[in-house]
């Protein structure tokens, strides 16, 4: 257990996130000259991801696992939103801070499962095909889910 506590934090998902939520916690600020090219960076990892994951799209074979996607899909689609609007109104929470919280949970399956998958060589091809699949989908899940929300 403290192997997977261990590989969870240090991966380079959560690891930055971590540092940078400690460094915000002090004073201390970073050069100039060291935060630009960090800034630079920083602005080019999101783009950049999107092109890895559209390159191995692009290599995979979705066919095979076009139902499993689909099922993983309609979980990460349709039934996340509704849960979290289901927590939203058990809570009490309503307006505006629950519309962005469902309609984040309705976002397709994302980039950091993706990377999870790749390190870990757990179900690689499931995963990319239902990067693929939930993403053509969410122009149509997303989409119903803004409609119906209040």
């Amino acid at each position: 257990m403290l192997g997977a506590f261990r590989n969870a934090v240090f991966h380079p998902v959560p690891l930055p996130i971590i540092c940078g939520l400690v460094f915000a916690q002090t004073s201390l600020n970073i050069p100039a000259v060291i935060n630009r090219p960090l800034e630079l960076l920083a602005n080019a990892f999101g783009p950049l991801a999107l092109l890895l994951v559209g390159v191995t799209l692009a290599l995979s074979q979705v066919g095979r696992y076009w139902r499993q996607a689909l099922a993983l899909t309609g979980l990460k689609n349709l039934l996340h939103p509704l849960l979290v609007a289901l927590l939203c109104r058990l809570l009490g929470v309503d307006g505006v801070p629950m519309a962005a919280m469902v309609v984040v949970a309705a976002l397709p399956i994302g980039a950091n499962v993706f990377m999870f998958s790749q390190r870990y060589g757990v179900a690689e091809d499931l995963i990319t095909a239902s990067v693929l699949v939930s993403t053509v989908m969410a122009l149509l899940t997303l989409t119903l889910v803004v409609l119906l929300l209040p």
